[in-house]
Formats: structure tokens, C-alpha cells, sequence
């Protein structure tokens, strides 16, 4: 019984293409034809407004939180079905049926999940992150290293239970995966470079 609520509401909600809607309601464009064609918040940041852009990012970790919140309320906060809500977010975001399941790669989701399983992972990574882009000026290279490092994170500074490390681990083979186009494209030196700046509406 608890499956057939948590899953559900915690895809359901990771389905909501936050990116896709603000920039319809705000240019009446499909952020879908612009830029990587991505619907979350670098793209929409970069095609849109730095104000879209942290908007949808807020939304977007804010329902990665919520379907772990939610999870807990219903199963007396078991490790393993809050676990399975994370990953669910990140597939109801990644695979979203309301947009024939083409969606983003479920990084904000993913930390918005785990932010509510594993703050202070969440917390450290955010710190590799910020480096790793500050770095090489690359979002995606940030999401990667912080996604491949994660897990141990989880596992050494927070000392979670095993579900909440395993999740950690998938989720971060999944937005590795995600990625991957991104990677070739830094193989070959042709990778977007991060800019404070977006386009003007």
C-alpha cells in the first residue's frame, strides 16, 4: 500500500516541468527549442532570464524535497521508501509524462531529494560543485563531479543508513548518464561555458 502512494506522488511530482512552464507563461516559447533543449535551470538561464533560471532551480530542488517529505509522512519515515522517493522524483523530472517523457537531467531534484535525506552531504557537495564549475566554467563538469562524489559524501559525513547510500549511488550513476552528451562534448573542447549573463526578454 505504501508503494502505491509514495511512487506515484513522488513521480507525479518530479514530473511538474517547472522550466517548461515558467518560460512559457513568461515569453510564450518552448525552452525545449532554445539553447541545449534542456528544461532545467541552466538552459532556461541561458535562453531566458537569470531570473527564470533561479526560479525554476528553486521549484525544482523544492519538489525533490517535498516527494521526500511526503514519503516520510506516509511510511513513518522509513530510510527505504524515502529513498525510493528520491529516485522517483528524479524520474518523474528526467522522463516527465506530462511532456512525453522527455525531460532534464534531475540534478536540482536530486539535491532538492537528498537535501531532505542528507543535508550535510548535500551541503559539502554543493561546496565541490561550486568549485568544480568556478574551475573549468562548466555547470555540467560541476554536476558531474558533484553526482560521482556524492555518494561518498553520504556515506562518510553523513553516515546514512544503507537505502539512503544505495539511492545516493543510483542517483548518481543516473545523472552521470544523464550527462553524457555533455562529456563528449568536453572531450572535444565544445562544451557550453557558464556566463552570469542570460538573454534579455
Amino acid at each position: 500500500m505504501i508503494a502505491l502512494l509514495v511512487l506515484p506522488i513522488a513521480y507525479l511530482l518530479g514530473a511538474i516541468p517547472f522550466g517548461y512552464l515558467l518560460v512559457r507563461w513568461r515569453t510564450g516559447a518552448d525552452v525545449r527549442a532554445s539553447g541545449s533543449g534542456n528544461i532545467g535551470a541552466t538552459n532556461v538561464w541561458r535562453t531566458t532570464s537569470r531570473a527564470a533560471g533561479l526560479a525554476t532551480l528553486a521549484l525544482d530542488i523544492a519538489k525533490g524535497f517535498l516527494a521526500v517529505w511526503i514519503a516520510g509522512r506516509i511510511s513513518g519515515c522509513s530510510p527505504v521508501w524515502m529513498s525510493a522517493a528520491a529516485l522517483a522524483v528524479m524520474a518523474g523530472h528526467a522522463y516527465p509524462v506530462f511532456l512525453k517523457f522527455q525531460g532534464g537531467k534531475a540534478v536540482a531534484s536530486f539535491m532538492g531529494a537528498f537535501l531532505c535525506l542528507a543535508p550535510l552531504a548535500v551541503a559539502a557537495i554543493v561546496v565541490v560543485f561550486v568549485a568544480a564549475v568556478g574551475w573549468t566554467r562548466h555547470i555540467s563538469m560541476g554536476s558531474i563531479v558533484g553526482a560521482a562524489t556524492f555518494p561518498l559524501a553520504v556515506w562518510l559525513i553523513q553516515q546514512s543508513p544503507w537505502p539512503v547510500v544505495a539511492a545516493a549511488v543510483a542517483g548518481g550513476v543516473f545523472i552521470i548518464y544523464k550527462h553524457r552528451a555533455n562529456l563528449q562534448r568536453l572531450r572535444a573542447g565544445t562544451e557550453s561555458v557558464f556566463s552570469l549573463g542570460a538573454k534579455k526578454h
